[in-house]
C-alpha cells in the first residue's frame, strides 16, 4: 500500500469521504430504491418495472466499503454501475440488463458550474480581494493551508460565498492509493454480504435466530431457504456475514437466487428498515467484475486523485489479475484500512497458532509411534528366537535315528570353518567375553555417568550366556540355524 502526500491533482470531485467497516467490494454511495408490494420468485416480469421482488432498483457496486457519494445528477460509485433488473421464476426469461458506469469514476456534466468553482478556488488560493490590503496575502496562505488539509472555508470576495474545502479537492495532500482484492464469485453463486453491528460471538450464538429472521424478511416463503456461507470478525465490534438463498421449484429442482436479485430486494426501503432493526449497517454483493468494467474503472481516475498518481498506482500493482487500486482519502480511511489489516493479521496469527498446535500434537504422536515400533521390533526378535528353538527341537525329533547324509556332511565342514573363526582371539567369542566383562563391571561399579546408562534385555543376556556355554559342535549348528542335538 502506497501513501503519498504528493502534488495536487488536476481534477476535482465533490464526493464526501466516508468510512465503512467492510473489506470486500461493495457500494460506495447511496442507492435509490422503489419498494414494491409483492415478493415472488415465480411471477414473471411483465412491464420491466416490477421485478422478482416486486420492485426495480439500480444495484450498488464498487470497491472497498465506501469512498463517498456525489450530489446533483451524478451518483456515487455505489450507484455508478447501475443495473436495471427484472426477474421471473424458473421458466421465465430475464429482462434485458442495462449497465452504466458513473459515480466516482465519471465526471459530472455541469461544466459551467465546475468552471466557476475552479475559478473561485483559484481566486481563494492565489488572489483573494476580501480586505483590499496586504492582509489578503496572509488570507491566501491560510486558504492554501486549508486546501492542503482538506477542511475549512476559503473566503476571497465579499460578494461571493466562500469556497468549501473538502478532502476531495484537488489540492488536498492527504491522499493515497491502496489495493483491494477483487472477488471471483459469479452472480449465480448468490453471495450477499451483510455487515452487523454486533460481535462475532453474538452472531454465532444466535445464528439460527438470524437465519429465521432473514427468512421472515424474505416474506416467509416456504420455497426459500437462507444459508450462511461464512462469518468473519471486523474491527469496531462488527461482523461480516455472507449468505445465499436457495429457491426450490415445485418439480423438486433448486437453484441459488442471483446475488443481484437478492441485493435488490434488501435495498428496498421497507426491507432495508427491517434489516437495520436486525443490526445490519451495510449490505453488498460479492460478485466478480467483467473485463469491460475493470477497464472502465482503471481508465478514469477517481475524483480528486492526480492522474499521474493513478497511473503510477496501476504500474505498481503487485498483482493486476487479483488486485485493483482504490483511493484512500484522509486519515480516517487510512485508519480504517489499518484496523482491517490488524484484524487480518490477528486472524492469520490465530490460524498459525492452530497449525502450530496441530504440528506439536503430530510430533507427540510420531514419538509415541516410534516407541511402539521399537517395542514391536524387540518383541518380533524374541518371538523369532523362540520360534527357532521350537524348530530346533522339532528337527531333532525328526532326524533322530537317521545316518548323516551328504548335505549334512557339507554343513559339518562349514561349521568347522565357522568354529575356527569363532575360536580366533579377535573374532566373535573374544568379543563376547569382552562384552561379558564389561557387563560385570557395570553391574559392580554402576554406570559411569548418571545420565548415560546402558541396559541389556534379560532375554538377550540369557541368550548370550547360553551361547558361551555351547560346545564347538553346538555352536556350528546354532550359527547355521540347524537343530542342536542333545
Amino acid at each position: 500500500m502506497a501513501f503519498n502526500f504528493g502534488a495536487p491533482s488536476g481534477t476535482s470531485g465533490t464526493a464526501a469521504a466516508t468510512a465503512a467497516p467492510a473489506v470486500g467490494f461493495g457500494g460506495f454511495g447511496t442507492t435509490s430504491t422503489t419498494a414494491g408490494s409483492a415478493f415472488s420468485f415465480s411471477a414473471p416480469a411483465n412491464t420491466g418495472t416490477t421485478g422478482l421482488f416486486g420492485g426495480t432498483q439500480n444495484k450498488g457496486f464498487g470497491f472497498g466499503t465506501g469512498f463517498g457519494t456525489t450530489t446533483g445528477s451524478s451518483t456515487g460509485l455505489g450507484t455508478g454501475l447501475g443495473t436495471g433488473l427484472g426477474f421471473g421464476g424458473f421458466n421465465t426469461q430475464q429482462q434485458q440488463q442495462q449497465t452504466t458506469l458513473g459515480g466516482l469514476f465519471s465526471q459530472p456534466t455541469q461544466a459551467p458550474t465546475q468552471s466557476n468553482q475552479l475559478i473561485n478556488t483559484a481566486s481563494a488560493l492565489s488572489a483573494p480581494t476580501l480586505l483590499g490590503d496586504e492582509r489578503d496575502a496572509i488570507l491566501a496562505k491560510w486558504n492554501q493551508l486549508q486546501a492542503f488539509w482538506g477542511t475549512g472555508k476559503g473566503y476571497f470576495n465579499n460578494n461571493i460565498p466562500p469556497v468549501e474545502f473538502t478532502q476531495e479537492n484537488p489540492f488536498c495532500r492527504f491522499k493515497a492509493v491502496g489495493y483491494s482484492c477483487m472477488p471471483n464469485n459469479k452472480d449465480e453463486d448468490g453471495l450477499v454480504v451483510l455487515v452487523f453491528n454486533k460481535k462475532e460471538t453474538d452472531i454465532r450464538s444466535q445464528q439460527q435466530q438470524l437465519v429465521e429472521s432473514l427468512h421472515k424478511v424474505l416474506g416467509g416463503n416456504q420455497t426459500l431457504t437462507v444459508n450462511v456461507e461464512g462469518i468473519k470478525t471486523l474491527p469496531d465490534d462488527q461482523t461480516e456475514v455472507v449468505i445465499y438463498v436457495v429457491e426450490r421449484s415445485p418439480n423438486g429442482t433448486s437453484r441459488r437466487v442471483p446475488a443481484t436479485t437478492l441485493y435488490a430486494h434488501f435495498e428496498q426501503t421497507n426491507i432495508k428498515t427491517q434489516l437495520q432493526q436486525l443490526g445490519v449497517t451495510l449490505s453488498m454483493t460479492r460478485t466478480e467484475l467483467s473485463p469491460a468494467q475493470i477497464k472502465q474503472l482503471l481508465q478514469n481516475p477517481p475524483a480528486g486523485v492526480d492522474p499521474i498518481i493513478w497511473e503510477q498506482a496501476k504500474v505498481d500493482n503487485p498483482d493486476s489479475e487479483k488486485l485493483i487500486p482504490v483511493p484512500m482519502v484522509g486519515f480516517k480511511e487510512l485508519l480504517r484500512r489499518l484496523k482491517v489489516q490488524d484484524q487480518m493479521t490477528k486472524q492469520h496469527q490465530t490460524r498459525l497458532d492452530i497449525i502450530s498446535e496441530d504440528i506439536s500434537e503430530l510430533q507427540k504422536n510420531q514419538t509415541t509411534t516410534m516407541a511402539k515400533i521399537a517395542q514391536y521390533k524387540r518383541k518380533l526378535m524374541d518371538l523369532s528366537h523362540r520360534t527357532l528353538q521350537v524348530l530346533i527341537k522339532q528337527e531333532i525329533q525328526r532326524k533322530s535315528g537317521y545316518a548323516i547324509q551328504a548335505d549334512e556332511e557339507q554343513l559339518r565342514v562349514q561349521l568347522d570353518t565357522i568354529q575356527c573363526e569363532l575360536n580366533a582371539p579377535t573374532q566373535f567369542k573374544g568379543r563376547l567375553n569382552e562384552l561379558m566383562s564389561q557387563i560385570r563391571m557395570q553391574n559392580h561399579f554402576g554406570a559411569v555417568k548418571s545420565e548415560e546408562r546402558y541396559y541389556i534385555d534379560a532375554d538377550l543376556l540369557r541368550e548370550i550366556k547360553q551361547i558361551r556355554h555351547l560346545s564347538t559342535k553346538e555352536m556350528k549348528y546354532f550359527l547355521l540355524g540347524l537343530p542342536i542335538s542333545s
